[in-house]
């Protein structure tokens, strides 16, 4: 990432405005020019000039193992897991090369299962399958929603070396070939997302989901952003997807604006950690000193749909807070609060320390693990939010004020800071690596 004050490179004090990833078209704030600002940017991840041909050398020559063609040969089925609607992944761009390659292996369109990793998410809609596939691809293929519920739907695959029952969807476990798609960026839990995660939990059963939830990894010091490779969940994560026999994935990395600017194919372990390598040099926001606020987002469209997965954008900004700062996340959450479960755990107005205490003595619920995150950012932090989608009756429930439009949000923050304080913006939110240099993570 470069960092820059201003909008000129090395002016500390000048009256800026900033383009924030908010929504489908974005939100520009105000910020006055007594405050020490730093705005965290992309710094070198730029578009490649010919995606398409990128993603067939990749698929022809992929990372540490035969072409996806060869793979596919002699093989009658394949089932191949993608994105669900919260994540920018660009499933119509890639898939089209990956069943070509399926089809002239042999594979027959109707033998070649396309499966939402919807995780414990809900199923897709129509209009969503049109917008995460398209109609050409609706129209020649089978496609459905993992169900992580419904039990005899996942196939029983054991229990792994940390002690998780693996459940993973009967449908793409039963399938002769077993290939994911998807993108690498920083999360929350797993160190960057990406590969495994598309089977361990995109398609994994609900009990499955919830243990990889639970307290035992969301406390886990090593199960943060960045943390890759030695990260305990992410070592589940890699043993459920072996089990699942994960033979192929085609991660891509992302620009600002959801362009394509480098693409992993291959085998499971090492594409992936290729894609991270990269993700890791390309998003790194290094901050030499942590700061007194941070404004943030959750990166936009998809991801700023709901509360639930906004809370991403705050978990990566406070790496780079001081003890006892501000973090503002600003996000649209169209669709409000998230899930029934998510909603329900909200709308109990527990302190974040109630909250924390109650998770290690009761059964893992469904969705509960974002609030656990966040409560670890509060218990550390003050937080204040701009959540427009949001019912009001719903923000009394939240740890800390929340406004109706970003600019408000800023300007109250602003009112609460001394104009000596220093502030940080991260207008992509969670897709911005940002670390502490000195507690950076280095890579493998």
């Amino acid at each position: 990432m470069q960092a820059r004050h201003g909008p000129n490179a090395g002016s500390a004090r000048v009256a800026m405005k900033v383009k924030l990833e908010y929504d489908k078209t974005g939100a520009e704030i105000e910020l006055p020019d007594h405050q020490r600002i730093r705005v965290l940017e992309s710094r070198f991840a730029r578009e490649l000039a010919d995606p398409n041909a990128a993603l067939a050398e990749a698929i022809r020559r992929p990372i540490g193992c035969a072409s996806l063609e060869e793979l596919a040969r002699g093989k009658q089925s394949a089932a191949i897991s993608v994105c669900d609607i919260t994540r920018p992944a660009p499933n119509k761009l890639v898939l089209p090369h990956v069943t070509a390659a399926l089809e002239r292996a042999g594979i027959k369109p109707e033998n070649i299962r396309i499966l939402i990793a919807t995780g414990l998410h809900r199923e897709a809609t129509p209009a969503e399958l049109d917008e995460i596939l398209g109609p050409e691809i609706l129209a020649r293929y089978w496609v459905d929603s993992h169900r992580a519920r419904n039990l005899d739907e996942q196939a029983d695959l054991g229990v792994t070396s940390g002690g998780t029952h693996a459940y993973v969807d009967r449908r793409f476990v039963e399938t002769d070939l077993h290939i994911t798609l998807g993108f690498v960026e920083p999360h929350l839990m797993a160190g960057f997302s990406g590969g495994r995660k598309l089977i361990s939990i995109g398609l994994a059963g609900e009990k499955t989901i919830k243990r990889l939830h639970s307290p035992l990894y969301m406390r886990d010091p090593k199960a943060v952003e960045g943390s890759f490779p030695d990260n305990p969940l992410h070592r589940e994560l890699l043993e459920i997807a072996s089990k699942a026999r994960h033979d192929f994935m085609i991660d891509v990395a992302l620009t600002r604006s959801r362009g394509v600017s480098a693409v992993f194919a291959g085998d499971p372990v090492e594409a992936h950690k290729a894609g991270v390598e990269f993700v890791r040099e390309s998003t790194l926001a290094g901050v030499e000193q942590p700061a007194d606020a941070v404004i943030t987002t959750s990166g936009g469209y998809p991801l700023d749909l709901t509360y639930y997965q906004a809370v991403k954008g705050i978990t990566a900004a406070s790496h780079v807070v001081k003890p006892g700062g501000s973090v503002l996340l600003i996000a649209a959450c169209r669709e409000g609060l998230g899930s029934p479960e998510f909603s329900k755990l909200v709308r109990r107005s527990l302190t974040w320390d109630n909250l924390l205490d109650e998770l290690t003595k009761i059964p893992v619920e469904v969705d509960q693990w974002q609030s656990e995150k966040l409560a670890m950012v509060a218990r550390k932090l003050s937080l204040s939010f701009c959540l427009p989608g949001v019912a009001r009756d719903d923000w009394r429930h939240l740890w800390g004020p929340v406004f109706e439009t970003p600019q408000q949000a800023v300007d109250d923050l602003l009112s609460k800071l001394s104009p000596e304080a220093s502030i940080i913006v991260i207008p992509e939110g969670p897709y911005v690596f940002s670390q502490l240099d000195q507690a950076a993570v280095p890579v493998p």
